[in-house]
């Protein structure tokens, strides 16, 4: 990143099983890119397996990131390959079979792209982010239009609508 810019990151987390099938699909309609964690002791998990269908269904670009390398009983490598075959298996194409991976210990804020890399901060991890994400579509100057995903209620705020701009801009005016 270069110095001095701003950029602002919306993260989502979305249930990693596939009893919320419903809330993954909604959840992954709002954003342009995927980081798939992965433990490095464990590997791919069923719920992994249904995200990732999705994921790669509305053709998002995965990022994969294997976490707890830290862990006695890490094994990254084979974690890799296991990742490899999941995507294989689903049917991702090539775009989306070339994804980076960075290798993190997020209790330590840690991420590398490489295992003997030092690593000292998260900076791999955004740089990652930010070069294979692309930006939000849409045009801000056309009429306003939201995906709602969610409606909600707050006592103090009232009815809420959590979703995704697509285009158009809002704007609170003030009384």
């Amino acid at each position: 990143l270069k110095r001095g810019e701003e950029i602002k990151v919306n993260i989502v987390d979305t249930p990693g099983h596939s009893d919320f099938s419903g809330e993954v699909e909604r959840t992954l309609r709002m954003v342009d890119g995927v980081l798939l964690l992965v433990d490095a002791a464990e590997g791919p998990l069923p719920g992994t397996k249904f995200v990732l269908k999705k994921s790669l269904e509305l053709n998002l670009q995965p990022i994969v990131v294997i976490n707890k390398i830290d862990r006695k009983d890490a094994r990254p490598h084979e974690v890799l390959d296991e990742i490899f075959e999941l995507f294989l298996s689903l049917g991702a194409n090539e775009k989306q079979l070339d994804f980076p991976i960075v290798y993190s210990i997020a209790k330590q804020g840690i991420a590398k792209t490489e295992l003997e890399d030092e690593g000292s901060n998260l900076e791999p991890l955004f740089e990652a982010i930010v070069n294979r994400v692309p930006p939000p579509p849409g045009e801000k100057d056309l009429p306003f239009q939201m995906l709602v995903t969610t409606i909600d209620y707050n006592d103090y705020l009232g009815r809420l609508g959590i979703g995704r701009i697509l285009r158009g801009t809002i704007r609170l005016d003030a009384p």
